[in-house]
């Protein structure tokens, strides 16, 4: 493992163009399991001499450090694509992680704002100062077209040269996308790039901290949370949410499946299936709530 662990890596970004926090997530879940073996006798680490009883101890211990299924979901995903990468480059006959099983899924359905949470949200910054002003175009920016917080960060000021209400945005697995932009948060992005320009001119990134530089994602979920916290008692409180909020609304009002999950840039549209979930028991509850023999 310590020879093939940094190839496999190096794969991983070089031709599957994995992101770097999916890498980080990878190698700390390997080096996870090359500790459990070199404590339990196989030392150094040596594939070969990995059974299936030993993959099935490993993944029993992390049941027993009650883990969530999901975090044992994406360590198993890690063992199976690791073991598949040592037999295609001929260190193993066969990918015995392949039997290993994934646990049930927990179902969790995504939280989510109001509609008029959101309308007093967006009136919480002050329009006054530049800060303000930033605010509110990161704020209508998240929750007009669902974006993720990274590809927030990322945006540049081009993104939106030449396109009619649309924004172009770089997301996960380095791969494109056209999102649309609705007119108030256009309005919100325009109003901050006239005040951006007196600000800075010395890069192209669209948002930027106190220090006049390109705003950074723990930046983000602060102003974020500092205005979630006003509107909101959701544990949770980050961009995901809007996210979430946008995706659910767009469910609410009609949206296409298909359209919505590629809005948010979802591989599968399974994922974006639960945002279905979220809206069907919305409606159970409000039949619950007003039909007279709902209970009866």
């Amino acid at each position: 493992m310590i020879e093939l662990l940094p190839k496999f890596l190096q794969y991983l970004r070089i031709e599957r163009n994995y992101s770097g926090n999916t890498l980080i997530a990878y190698q700390t879940d390997l080096e996870q399991f090359k500790l459990f073996l070199e404590e339990n006798g196989n030392k150094p680490a040596d594939l070969s001499k990995v059974t299936k009883n030993d993959l099935k101890w490993y993944v029993a211990s992390l049941h027993d450090q009650d883990l969530s299924k999901k975090t044992i979901s994406r360590k198993i995903a890690s063992l199976r694509a690791f073991f598949r990468y040592a037999r295609r480059s001929g260190i193993l006959s066969a990918n015995i992680a392949l039997q290993l099983i994934f646990p049930k899924p927990e179902r969790r359905l995504p939280q989510f704002l109001t509609e008029v949470e959101v309308t007093h949200l967006m009136n919480l910054p002050d329009l006054t100062n530049w800060q303000g002003l930033r605010d509110k175009a990161i704020l209508e920016l998240f929750y007009s077209t669902g974006i993720r917080l990274t590809e927030l960060t990322g945006l540049k000021i081009e993104a939106f040269q030449g396109r009619d209400s649309a924004i172009k945005v770089f997301g996960k697995g380095a791969k494109d996308r056209i999102v649309p932009v609705g007119k108030t948060c256009l309005n919100a992005i325009n109003d901050w790039l006239v005040e951006r320009k007196k600000l800075v001119s010395d890069h192209q990134f669209l948002f930027i901290n106190s220090k006049m530089k390109p705003i950074d994602p723990p930046s983000v979920q602060r102003l974020v949370k500092k205005y979630l916290t006003q509107v909101t008692e959701v544990p949770k409180k980050s961009p995901h949410l809007l996210r979430h909020s946008f995706a659910t609304h767009m469910i609410d009002h009609g949206a296409d499946l298909r359209a919505v999950k590629d809005f948010l840039g979802h591989e599968s549209l399974s994922t974006t299936q639960v945002y279905t979930h979220v809206s069907i028991d919305r409606l159970k509850k409000v039949y619950q709530l007003a039909h007279p023999k709902a209970n009866q």
